[in-house]
């Protein structure tokens, strides 16, 4: 069981590691492991949900490991925004397949760029994240 006080910790290491400034915070509504907020620059966590994602993504990492593969991920999307400047009104006044569109070319800039940080030794666990995540959402 990974608690609020460990997942902080590796998110400040991680983040203090790429000289990433980036706030981050414990949410306990948050319907998601992790997100990233632009507009407020912040990674926010849930930690029962981070926990329920480890149970349904089974993979052979430590707990620090899996919490890192989730932060790049989201770290992913701090890149994508700072490196691509989405029209974010699509997602609101968008007809639905923009909206789709859009959100599928943020989530894959998000992995991709992720990756970029993600060391050696956890390249093949992050992709395999990524290939469960992708089952996950389909079904």
């Amino acid at each position: 069981m990974l608690y609020i006080w460990d997942i902080e910790k590796i998110i400040k290491n991680t983040l203090h590691e790429h000289n990433l400034d980036i706030n981050y915070e414990v949410n306990n509504n948050l319907t998601a492991p992790m997100s990233y907020n632009v507009s407020t620059n912040t990674i926010k966590f849930n930690y029962l949900q981070v926990n329920g994602y480890k149970g349904k993504i089974r993979i052979n990492e430590t707990d620090e490991n899996f919490v890192k593969i989730i932060l790049y991920h989201v770290i992913g999307y701090y890149l994508d925004f700072k490196k691509n400047k989405h029209d974010l009104r699509i997602l609101m006044y968008g007809d639905e397949e923009e909206k789709e569109n859009l959100k599928s070319e943020i989530e894959t800039n998000a992995w991709e760029y992720g990756r970029t940080l993600v060391p050696e030794k956890l390249l093949k666990s992050y992709d395999k994240v990524r290939e469960l995540d992708k089952m996950l959402i389909k079904s």
